[in-house]
Parts: structure tokens; C-alpha cells; sequence
């Protein structure tokens, strides 16, 4: 129960510690009401029917995205090549989409996301081999790997992949209207939120309900251990690793199929990163991550709130998600701390 109650509780005394600090920075070199400020931020993610639509569609990326550094803490490694998996699967879901484009719409949709699940999985599996068999720190590759991957992205739409047409910005052929994702009934939320829940409740299930989520486990807990108990480590790193690569690819093809129907520069808006506040904060857990990823949303969403009342920069909340990252790292010294076992009389 006690662990339990720090889940819930530390992360929250992160949330409020951030708020403070912020709320301070803004009153002392913005001279802006911070009260005022932190209104404005509810009532641009969730005052209306229109900010909820906003947070939500900002949110489907970031679930996503999350799973990518979530699924690898199961065993211990710490990914943050989110960006990189992401704008792979862009670039991929983009190529493949525009190769059959003369396909039915639902064989376009589900090719774009087996290509960018395929790619994205692929690319973040390269990091935990990395780790595994060349003992090279995953945080650094998979870091490194994402700058590779907007260049190469960055090449694709500028050289073989570009549509002439696109003269101010380059970016890849269009996948077509009829390809497109399409939103929600009765909302103007793309289908991504839809995939982030289900990708997550099913993550859950599996972790939660199978001998491979328990396996991934005892790794987490003891490398040694496991070996000694004749699991094949290296097979469940791979796993976990491809698996949290294909929900941020799958990302990537939903900006692509939902969002701007090609793969351009756009796609490299720091959702990855932003991920990997979200997994952080959710614990790496996969049902909490839902939650997270709308308040994240909802931060992101306020940003131009905040630019047009309070005539602050639009990455005024940028600043707020670091803060927030910051103090979710720093309370990681309380979690065993906050309820001891009473001694034994």
C-alpha cells in the first residue's frame, strides 16, 4: 500500500514543486500574475469543447511516443530515442503510403502503419543490440539515433522522396485524401487516440496477465538472476526494444495518415521527447500513461493561449515541461522514503 501510495503521491508533489517554480518565474522576470497565468493554461487545454479536441489530439502522440521509453524500463534500460523512431516511421508510413496509393483506403492505412511500426521497431532495436552484445549505454545510442534519423529524413524528403510541388517546404508525395485517417465521429480527433489507448490497455495485459511480461520483469529486477533461471535476455531486450519502437513509428504514421498527409520537417516537433516526460511521469506504466499524455497535451495546447493574452513566447510551456522533467528526476530520492515500516518493539 505504502508503495502504492508514493506512485501516486510523488509524482504529484513533482507536479505542484513545478507549478511553484514556474509560477515564480513568471512573476519575477515576466511580471505576469501567475494565477492568472496558470487560468489561462486550464482554459486553453481544457475550458471548452474545442481545448479538450486540442489536448486530446496533441495526446495520441504522446501515448504513443511514451510507450517507446516505458517498454524497455520493464527491463531496465532507459531509451529516449522516441524522436528518432517517430520520424522513421514517418518517413516510412509516408513511402509506403505513396506506393499504393492506388490500393483501397484500408489497405493503404494498414500498409503506412506496418511499414512504420516495422522501421520504428527495427531502428530502437538497433539501440538495445547496441546494448546488449556491444555493451554500448542505450540512453547515448538511442540519443544518437534520433539525430540520425532527421537527417536521413531531412535526405528522403528533400531528395528521392520529394514532391516537386512542394517548393517552400519539402516533403514527400502526398498519400492522398482518401487515405487519410479521418477523426472520431462527432469530434475532430484523429484515430491516434484511439491506437495510443488500445496499444496501452493492450501493453498492460500483456506485462500484467503473461510469462513474458513476468519475464521482462525478473530481467528488470536482476539480469543475473534471470540468466542463472535460463531466460534469454538478449531475446527479451530486443523484444521490448522493437516493441516500444513500433508505437513511436506507429506515431509517426499517424501524423503522417492523420495530420499532414506526407512526411515532411513537421513530423520532427519534439513529440518523441515530450514522450519521455510522459513515461517518466506515468511511472512507465501503462495505463497511467494515458492520463499523463492529456495533461502533457493540455500544457502543449496552452502555449499559444498564453502568446496571445499574456504576450509571452510560445514556448513558455517548453520551459514548464523541463521544469517538470527536472523535478520528476529529482524526486526520484523520495520514493522509499516517505513511509518506512515502523520498527518491530
Amino acid at each position: 500500500m505504502s508503495q502504492a501510495l508514493e506512485r501516486i503521491v510523488v509524482p504529484i508533489l513533482a507536479l505542484l514543486a513545478s507549478a511553484v517554480l514556474f509560477g515564480l518565474l513568471l512573476a519575477i522576470y515576466a511580471q505576469v500574475d501567475p494565477l492568472e497565468a496558470f487560468a489561462l493554461m486550464y482554459q486553453g487545454a481544457f475550458g471548452s469543447w474545442f481545448s479538450w479536441q486540442n489536448t486530446l489530439t496533441r495526446a495520441a502522440p504522446l501515448i504513443l511516443t511514451a510507450l517507446c521509453t516505458a517498454l524497455p524500463a520493464r527491463l531496465g534500460l532507459v531509451i529516449i530515442g522516441n524522436e528518432g523512431a517517430l520520424v522513421a516511421g514517418g518517413v516510412a508510413a509516408a513511402a509506403a503510403g505513396v506506393a499504393v496509393a492506388s490500393a483501397p483506403p484500408l489497405v493503404v492505412q494498414v500498409t503506412m502503419a506496418l511499414a512504420a511500426m516495422a522501421v520504428g521497431g527495427a531502428w530502437i532495436a538497433l539501440a538495445g543490440g547496441l546494448r546488449q552484445w556491444r555493451g554500448v549505454n542505450e540512453t547515448i545510442s538511442s540519443l544518437l539515433l534520433t539525430y540520425i534519423a532527421i537527417a536521413l529524413m531531412n535526405h528522403f524528403v528533400e531528395g528521392p522522396l520529394r514532391d516537386p510541388s512542394s517548393l517552400n517546404k519539402p516533403s514527400t508525395f502526398p498519400i492522398g485524401d482518401a487515405n487519410m485517417l479521418g477523426t472520431i465521429p462527432g469530434t475532430d480527433v484523429h484515430w491516434g487516440l484511439v491506437y495510443g489507448i488500445v496499444a496501452c490497455l493492450a501493453i498492460y495485459v500483456f506485462q500484467r496477465f503473461t510469462t513474458w511480461g513476468f519475464a521482462m520483469e525478473v530481467i528488470g529486477g536482476n539480469p543475473k538472476t534471470a540468466r542463472m533461471m535460463g531466460l534469454d535476455v538478449g531475446r527479451y531486450v530486443l523484444l521490448a526494444c522493437a516493441a516500444g519502437g513500433a508505437a513511436a513509428g506507429l506515431a509517426g504514421m499517424v501524423e503522417v495518415a492523420a495530420v499532414h498527409g506526407r512526411a515532411n520537417a513537421s513530423l520532427a516537433v519534439g513529440y518523441g521527447y515530450s514522450g519521455i516526460l510522459v513515461a517518466f511521469l506515468a511511472r512507465h506504466h501503462p495505463l497511467a500513461i494515458v492520463p499523463v499524455a492529456i495533461l502533457l497535451g493540455g500544457i502543449g495546447a496552452s502555449g499559444g493561449l498564453l502568446q496571445r493574452r499574456l504576450d509571452l513566447p510560445d514556448a513558455a510551456v517548453v520551459v514548464l515541461q523541463g521544469i517538470i522533467f527536472v523535478a520528476i528526476l529529482a524526486s526520484e530520492t523520495f520514493y522509499g522514503r516517505l513511509w518506512k515500516p515502523k520498527a518491530a518493539a
